[in-house]
Parts: C-alpha cells; sequence; structure tokens
C-alpha cells in the first residue's frame, strides 16, 4: 500500500507539475508585460524627475544672473526670458514687473501685472497680489486707480485693508479730505487691521488734523 501511495503522490505531484507549466506558457507573458511595465514606469518617473530638477535649477540660475543686472531695464528683459514652473513663474514676473518699474516703464509693468493676474494658470495668491501691485502704481488716471481699488477693498478680497489704504491716499491726493478720513477710519476700526497698519492709519489721521479712536486690537 506504501508503494502504491508514493506512486499516486508522484503521478499528482507530475500533473500539476504540468498544470502549472501550462499556465505559465498560456499566462506567462502577462507576467513578464507586468513586470516592463513596472521597470519603465519607474525609469520614466525617475527620468522626469531628473528633468525638472535640471529645469528649477537652470531656472534658478538664471534668476540669480538676472538679479546681479545693475542696471533695472536689463534685468527686467533677462528676467522676461526665464521659463519657470508654477510659483516661481509668478515670482520672477512679479521681480520683472518691479525693475521695469524702477527702470520707469510704467506701462510696462502695468502690462506685466496685469498679464499675471489675469493667468488663470498661476496660483491665486499671485494673481491677486499682482492685480494689487497693479492698481498701487502711479498713473495720472486718479479715477482708474480709485476705481481698481475699490474693487480689491471689497469684503472678501485677500488685499482688502491694504487696498483700503491706498484708495485713501488716492482719495487725498484728488482733494477729497473727508473721503480719505472715512476710509482711513474704517481701517482703524476693522477687527482684522494689523498693528503696522492701524499705525500707519493713525499718523495719517493725525496729520489730518484728526485724533485717532483708542480702539486696542486684540
Amino acid at each position: 500500500m506504501s508503494n502504491t501511495d508514493s506512486f499516486i503522490d508522484e503521478v499528482t505531484e507530475e500533473v500539476r507539475r504540468e498544470k502549472l507549466y501550462g499556465h505559465l506558457r498560456r499566462y506567462g507573458w502577462i507576467g513578464v508585460l507586468a513586470v516592463l511595465l513596472l521597470v519603465g514606469g519607474a525609469a520614466w518617473t525617475e527620468y522626469r524627475a531628473v528633468q525638472t530638477r535640471n529645469a528649477a535649477e537652470a531656472a534658478g540660475d538664471a534668476l540669480l544672473a538676472a538679479l546681479n543686472e545693475n542696471d533695472p531695464a536689463a534685468r527686467a528683459a533677462a528676467m522676461a526670458e526665464i521659463e519657470s514652473p508654477g510659483a516661481a513663474a509668478a515670482i520672477t514676473v512679479l521681480w520683472q514687473a518691479t525693475s521695469e518699474q524702477e527702470a520707469g516703464d510704467i506701462a510696462a509693468a502695468h502690462a506685466t501685472l496685469t498679464a499675471l493676474a489675469s493667468d488663470a494658470g498661476m496660483p491665486e495668491m499671485y494673481r491677486d497680489l499682482a492685480a494689487f501691485k497693479a492698481a498701487t502704481l502711479p498713473t495720472e488716471d486718479t479715477a482708474a486707480r480709485i476705481a481698481a481699488l475699490e474693487a480689491l477693498s471689497e469684503p472678501g478680497q485677500p488685499f482688502r485693508l491694504l487696498a483700503l489704504e491706498q484708495l485713501a491716499y488716492a482719495t487725498l491726493s484728488g482733494g477729497d479730505a473727508e473721503g480719505a478720513m472715512t476710509i482711513l477710519r474704517s481701517i482703524e476700526e476693522d477687527a482684522g487691521v494689523s498693528r503696522g497698519l492701524r499705525e500707519r492709519v493713525q499718523t495719517l489721521i493725525v496729520a489730518l488734523g484728526e485724533t485717532p479712536s483708542e480702539i486696542e486690537t486684540q
């Protein structure tokens, strides 16, 4: 009986082995393909990571070279040629606009900032900042500047209080001291006002001959 059992076990094992080899011959290519896909995917991911890192390093080097330009116009031109992704591109554009302003080309700075503010592909924070900076650029068109600042000073806008401060200056420069004072009071009494902004507003209130409110920021 033991020999018979051993023979049966051997036959059974051989049948199992044959079935296994049959499955491997029939479906083995799936495993090979899976391995190739895994290896290929890992290689592609690494390649993309290297490409991204190299691009970031190249953009960083180009930005440093541009910042070393003493001439603002040359600095702005160099920054305009830099290609960076995402937030890095937004920061480069903001510096470009600053350089254009330093060079006295206000129109170019305004165009650069307006383009960034309307670029849906850029992070919202930088778009909002660009819109604010564009509205604060010096211009002879006081009405247009006030209109832009009024839009940025609406409730919910990220730079609302700073826009109100600039709006007060613009209103005052337009000869409306009473309107400017109303804006300054609203900033001073706003619960979200920072200490620095509140102090600047109170200084201007005093300069206009009024007394600041004695409201302490919590």
